[in-house]
């Protein structure tokens, strides 16, 4: 899936900026005992000779900074940890290990659909107490819920993706003499500003339609509200709701200008991710960039220097919330070990978190993990947005969706917000489309 490829780039964040500067039925009560006292350290080393896999998709920078967590781990617990890289894919990995009988202990996974997927399989063991008091304490219920299928806690989310970032180009502002916009009507007059300055102010990526998933998901729960965008994440509205319309419609502000779009309309559909992202920094043919933390990685390699060349600023609010939207991993055991509910319980903990968080290209949703704790000034700006937007952060709604809606390039979503892009006067035809396929995915 393109989205979750794109995901793999937070690994550069590293690069970028030092280029700038129920319990188990067979664990039962002595699993959550032996997690509880392993993690708190409260019975020393009580995991001693116990050995646990761990599979994951990270790999390079972004599996050796989760090994140095898992090192972390071992040296509380005594528990001997091997990790394993799933690739991308991670079903075509795990599907075949599951049905064979030899799971990993704990499995990270890259989308929240998942947990659903294995819990329905009984691929997945229920959190014992002592792990869901960890999450309890360290993350909102919203959080919890995600980790969640038929009341049961499967999961814990460990890793994020910031997703709320609009990238300038510094001396594009400078040249426009504009300043850094706060809410969506000043953004659309910096572009104006900027256009008639001869920039085009936007670089969209219409060949990879995930970007602009992100970008209806940020104006949504902006104008919509959590309460609204949780309802048709879940199709408990259509998507014909008046509310639809709204971020269509403001969506249709910048495609609707040919100037506010580097090589038009007809350019930006054959304009993938991170090319968009050259546009703006290597190119220097536009202004901004809509899209996450990973940008970054397209600044360094363009030589430029993040807070400096380069800034992103939070998505401007389009309503009356601050849009925070995330993707990020999921933590769920496979097998019934005291080990693995250790792990699981070290990771959703503060302690845990504070560790990676420490290393570079990471952000925590565990709200009690403190952003002082990271090792660069973005990062830190990042991991207090989300701090700061609390019950209001939300999880990516395509990765929520199912996949034949949310995920399958030229089909359902990607495909129509593609269309709507070419032709973006088409609002209700749009809302329309996109109702039909939202039946069809949640039949």
């Amino acid at each position: 899936m393109a989205k979750a490829s794109a995901a793999v780039i937070l690994a550069g964040l590293a690069v970028a900026v030092a280029a700038c500067g129920n319990a188990p039925t067979t664990s039962g009560p002595a699993a959550s005992s032996s997690a509880s006292s392993a993690s708190t350290g409260g019975g020393g080393k009580t995991l001693e000779g116990v050995k646990l896999e761990v599979a994951a998709k990270w790999t390079g920078d972004e599996q050796k900074n989760f090994e140095q967590v898992l090192k972390a781990f071992t040296e509380k617990t005594g528990a001997k940890v091997t990790y394993a890289s799933t690739g991308e894919d991670t079903g075509a990995y795990l599907g075949p290990r599951i049905q064979g009988g030899s799971p990993p202990d704990v499995a990270i996974l890259p989308q929240p659909g998942l947990v659903q997927q294995y819990a329905k399989q009984g691929a997945l063991k229920p959190l014992t107490d002592a792990v869901t008091k960890e999450i309890d304490t360290n993350y909102t219920p919203y959080w919890k819920d995600l980790g969640s299928a038929d009341g049961k806690v499967y999961g814990v989310l460990i890793k994020a993706a910031h997703k709320s970032l609009v990238w300038y180009r510094t001396q594009a502002f400078q040249d426009a003499g504009v300043q850094e916009p706060a809410t969506w009507d000043d953004l659309m007059k910096a572009a104006q500003t900027i256009a008639d300055s001869g920039t085009a102010p936007f670089s969209l990526c219409g060949a990879s339609a995930w970007t602009l998933t992100d970008l209806f998901e940020n104006i949504y729960l902006s104008t919509a509200g959590p309460e609204k965008y949780d309802q048709l994440s879940k199709h408990e509205i259509p998507w014909t709701d008046p509310s639809v319309a709204t971020a269509l419609e403001k969506i249709a502000q910048i495609a609707g200008k040919q100037e506010f779009m580097v090589d038009g309309t007809s350019g930006t559909m054959q304009t993938d991710f991170p090319t968009c992202a050259n546009k703006v920094f290597a190119n220097k043919k536009s202004a901004m960039v809509i899209e996450a933390d990973f940008v970054a990685t397209s600044v360094a390699q363009a030589k430029g220097k993040v807070g400096e060349d380069a800034k992103a600023i939070p998505f401007p609010k389009a309503g009356d919330t601050a849009p925070v939207v995330l993707g990020g991993d999921v933590a769920v055991a496979m097998k019934d070990s005291p080990g693995a509910m250790a792990l699981l319980e070290f990771l959703a903990s503060k302690e845990g978190g504070e560790i990676w968080a420490k290393l570079p290209g990471y952000l925590s949703p565990n709200k009690n993990v403190s952003p002082d704790n990271y090792p660069d000034a973005l990062t830190k700006q990042l991991g207090q947005t989300i701090v700061s937007a609390g019950d209001a952060v939300r999880y990516d709604m395509s990765d929520l969706a199912p996949s034949a809606f949310g995920g399958t390039d030229g089909k359902g979503e990607w495909k129509i917000l593609q269309d709507f892009l070419r032709k973006p006067t088409d609002v209700k035809g749009a809302q329309a489309a996109l109702e039909a396929e939202a039946k069809k995915a949640w039949k």
